[in-house]
């Protein structure tokens, strides 16, 4: 291989492709589907019999709707009444027009098929597929006619599938009552604890005619590294500046080219990057180049919080005639003039300069061996302050690249600096990595395991096999990308989900997350971290799921204690934890016609999947709240109690930190409505726990832990002391005067201390409150109150059940403060229309100040009950006596201001746990 770097050609249209470049047309339109078989309702045959418009992409549940067919599946018992969609098979048809156009070679390319196909073009028969996560590529030449030609699809029952499947390949264990398992098909569509069951079918991702001469691009891999700094370097740490200063970088460029019969001679590749081009041949025969490229100055790419988020397109080109030869004078004269050949074949990527590694190294704290499990990017090593993602849809075509902008920016709210991509749902579409690179979001990305046995044998392995090779190599180029992952506790469930007497021997998956993904990962991923699971312990010699040794999932919480037992797990990594809420009020009451709408109404208890879920809420509530028997209170309480969930397991954590290295909360997001784990529900509205999330992963933090005296973890049984924990995770030092006092409710100072502190950047560090402010003379209305600066940490020495809060501590003022402002849009992912009139003169704003007499915990305006489009700019802040709190609420009409000060919109803790103190007060 040979290669030539010169500066890159500017001149206009130097990178477009000629009329015998690859040429891409969507085949979108005219779409019909229609029921083939399966228990078709009766009163529905005649429908669904006959052709349906449908769109492509599109799934078979949302062509009904949209022809009005069928009810909104999200909306009260739907689900079960359309259950029979995914045990019927369906056949979509188009036609479309085809002209000889000089290409020697014409593909189907479909970019996803859900799941079970048989694909048709003019009655012939050119592929059967049952895999919703690769993309097939499909030779139409000995089919395609000039004229119309008419193309179908027809699905099979995916329920029907797995079930056979499953007998076929032998049983294995899962959860949930389907063999999802058996089928590579989105898991969560099958149900889960939080998810409908659709089992949809459908063209689900792009699907085009691609016509092409001589030769393609099969694949691009564009791998970016950084030069190794040389040893008397400075370290990237040790300079403030060093995060923007240009490094020198490589880019190697991994090309495979696919070649018309006949066309054996070299090609040439060019690759366009930071001002150069740089061209390799492909050698006659032979199909696949590297392109190396060494750039003197790129600026590196960093997750958010630490730096710059440098981008750098690359334009890679396939060009044809690399060796022909220059005509004679004679033949010059003889020939009519040619026009210039462009490239056979382009693509474009992004790519960013970043080192990354994740540290599974021996440690020891408390005097026990344990393993670290650290993500380190350009040798800094980061805290994540994750979410898990599941899909934001239930039918995941519907998610488009505004609807993923839109929750990533309320990731960022959330303060969260790394998403994790949850085994049982998708490879998600390239623009949601495309919005974290641009953001600085890290991912963490699994395969498409989760929770279940995987037979190992044909015909799934080579299923598996060609998804990872699509996706990996789709996703690789991507610098947010910082973890592949194996699986989701599958190996946890083989060691304590009593899998192994019902395997019988049988495999269950070990051998793709120990063998084949890494191998795969070795040829086509090589410089990017994987670990065989979540959670994971560094070593198969270990339970996966421990406490002081790499990633730990932590449920007990939930399912079973209380989320106080939290402070109990000092874990190392924690990639999962989380606490159910209730969407928020305009959601459910969106969702859900039940009347009376109550806890355990027939609606909520379909919009309700966790096992015992509503004992496990009611469980994890009383500890800290009497359960209220009013709808508005419950709501908000359960809420509430999420939210606070939340801040206690992140606090914790993060106090450890750097013991531990990180904690991903379960989960960002929901797919539709549904009292769940998410901190934005399922129309895409943010839930107090949001805001409990921003709270918690500030960049600065100052939080009341509890300790050993010696400043160890607590021992249950053992003596016990109270400390603060300061946290720098900023680029800057923070110092100060740290004043830690005991208060009582009235706001009466019972005790002080003072201490100078200073910390460097992502410095974290414990002091053990003086006894005198650590230790209460009357628990029920005394606090501890901990100030660096602007920030502060509160500790109560009883739960609010317990407490001598009064309901009335609040005086309210609002006042509108702009009445033509921008009217704000409602989030993707609402279930419902924006059909709100914005009037003439826009949006509008008000402000609410609020303002305590007495301790007030927790002062919510959930605006969602003014207007369902309302928003407001943060929750759950407490307050001591005399201070005051504004939020800002932004509406697309006008409000009625004083709604906004009513006691079931402005909610706080006190009113869960007392009445009014005096006769007639609202507050």
């Amino acid at each position: 291989m040979t290669a030539l770097t010169s500066p890159l050609d500017q001149t206009p249209g130097a990178a477009t492709a000629a009329a015998r470049g690859l040429t891409r047309r969507e085949l979108h339109a005219g779409w019909t589907v229609r029921a083939v078989a399966g228990p078709v309702p009766a009163h529905l045959a005649d429908q669904v019999h006959t052709p349906v418009p449908a769109a492509v992409p599109g799934t078979v549940h949302t062509d009904l709707l949209a022809a009005g067919i069928v009810p909104d599946p999200y909306l009260d018992d739907n689900e079960h009444v359309l259950a029979w969609i995914g045990r019927c098979d369906w056949e979509y048809r188009t036609t479309f027009e085809w002209a000889p156009d000089g290409h020697e070679r014409h593909d189907l390319v479909a970019d996803g098929l859900d799941t079970v196909a048989a694909v048709t073009l003019n009655g012939h028969l050119l592929a059967e597929t049952a895999n919703q996560h690769r993309t097939y590529r499909l030779p139409v030449d000995e089919h395609l006619r000039p004229g119309t030609n008419e193309l179908v699809v027809r699905f099979s029952s995916p329920l029907a599938y797995a079930a056979a499947q499953n007998v076929a390949m032998g049983y294995r264990p899962h959860t949930n009552p389907h063999p999802f398992n058996a089928i590579r098909k989105m898991a969560c569509s099958f149900g889960w604890d939080w998810g409908l069951e659709t089992a949809t079918s459908g063209i689900w991702r792009p699907l085009a005619l691609e016509a092409w001469s001589g030769a393609r691009l099969a694949a691009v891999r564009p791998v970016a590294t950084l030069a190794s700094p040389s040893a008397d370097a400075p370290h990237p740490a040790e300079s403030p500046a060093s995060p923007g200063s240009p490094v020198p970088g490589h880019l190697a460029v991994h090309v495979d080219v696919e070649r018309s019969p006949g066309v054996d001679g070299p090609l040439d590749v060019a690759v366009h990057v930071g001002g150069l081009v740089t061209t390799a041949r492909v050698p006659a025969e032979q199909a696949s180049t590297v392109v190396d490229v060494d750039l003197p100055g790129v600026h590196r790419w960093w997750p958010r919080g630490f730096g710059e988020q440098p981008l750098y397109e690359v334009t890679v080109e396939l060009l044809a005639d690399p060796g022909a030869t220059e005509p004679t004078p004679e033949e010059t004269e003889e020939r009519e003039p040619r026009a210039a050949v462009g490239p056979l074949d382009v693509r474009r990527h992004r790519v960013g300069f970043r080192t990354v590694r994740l540290d599974v190294l021996p440690d020891e704290h408390d005097g026990e061996p344990g393993t670290s499990f650290v993500i380190v990017v350009n040798d800094q090593p980061v805290f994540v302050r994750g979410a898990n993602w599941i899909p934001d849809d239930a039918f995941p075509h519907r998610v488009t690249r505004e609807r993923y902008a839109a929750r990533i920016a309320q990731a960022e709210q959330a303060n969260v600096n790394l998403l994790r991509v949850w085994g049982g749902g998708i490879f998600e579409a390239d623009d949601f990595y495309d919005l974290c690179d641009e953001r600085g979001i890290l991912t963490w990305q699994d395969f498409l395991f989760a929770c279940s046995t995987y037979a190992e044998e044909e015909p799934l392995r080579s299923e598996v096999e060609a998804e990872v090779r699509d996706n990996v190599v789709r996703l690789a180029p991507h610098p947010s990308l910082v973890l592949w992952n194996g699986n989701n506790e599958n190996l946890w469930g083989f060691h304590d989900w009593d899998w192994q007497p019902r395997l019988q021997g049988r495999t269950w998956g070990l051998g793709y997350y120990t063998e084949l993904l890494p191998a795969l990962l070795a040829e086509l991923d090589p410089g990017r971290p994987y670990t065989p699971g979540s959670p994971w312990s560094g070593t198969a010699d270990l339970h996966p799921n421990l406490d002081a040794h790499g990633s730990v999932h932590v449920w007990d919480a939930w399912n079973r204690k209380g989320y106080e037992v939290y402070r109990d797990h000092v874990a190392r990594f924690v990639a999962e934890f989380g606490w159910q809420g209730p969407p928020t009020w305009a959601t459910l009451r969106d969702a859900l016609s039940d009347d009376p709408l109550t806890p355990e109404s027939p609606g909520m208890l379909v919009h309700q999947k966790a096992a015992q879920g509503n004992d496990k809420l009611t469980d994890g509530l009383l500890p800290h709240f009497p359960l209220p028997d009013d709808m508005d209170d419950w709501h908000w309480a359960m809420s509430l109690n999420q939210a606070n969930a939340m801040t206690v397991g992140i606090e914790h954590m993060r106090s450890w930190s750097p013991r531990c290295a990180g904690a991903i909360v379960w989960q960002l997001n929901d797919c539709w409505p549904v009292t769940s784990w998410a901190a934005v529900d399922g129309a895409g509205r943010a839930k107090p726990t949001l805001f409990a999330l921003a709270h918690a992963y500030r960049d600065r933090l100052v939080t009341v832990q509890p300790r050993r005296p010696d400043g160890g973890a607590p021992v249950p049984g053992g003596p016990s002391a109270l400390a603060v924990v300061v946290v720098n995770d900023s680029p800057d030092p923070w110092s100060g005067t740290l004043v830690q006092r005991r208060v009582r409710h009235d706001g009466t100072v019972l005790a002080e201390a003072s201490t100078a502190v200073g910390l460097a950047p992502r410095e974290t560090r414990t002091l053990l409150l003086p006894d005198d402010v650590a230790t209460a003379a009357s628990a029920r209305d005394e606090l501890v109150v901990a100030t660096l600066g602007d920030e502060r940490g509160l500790w109560f020495f009883a739960e609010p059940r317990d407490s001598a809060l009064v309901d009335d501590g609040l005086d309210v003022e609002v006042r509108e403060i702009a009445s033509d402002a921008e009217a704000p849009s409602p989030v993707p992912g609402s279930i419902r229309e924006f059909t709100a009139d914005r009037g003439p003169a826009g949006g509008r704003r008000y402000e609410v100040t609020v303002t305590a007499r007495t301790l007030v915990r927790d002062v919510a305006l959930l605006a969602d009950k003014v207007h369902p489009d309302a928003t407001v700019d943060d929750q759950l802040v407490t307050l001591l006596p005399g201070e005051s709190a504004t939020f800002t609420v932004a509406s697309p009409v006008p409000l009625d201001a004083p709604a906004l000060g009513a006691r079931r919109v402005l909610r706080t803790a006190n009113q869960l746990v007392a009445g009014p103190s005096t006769p007639g007060a609202s507050r």
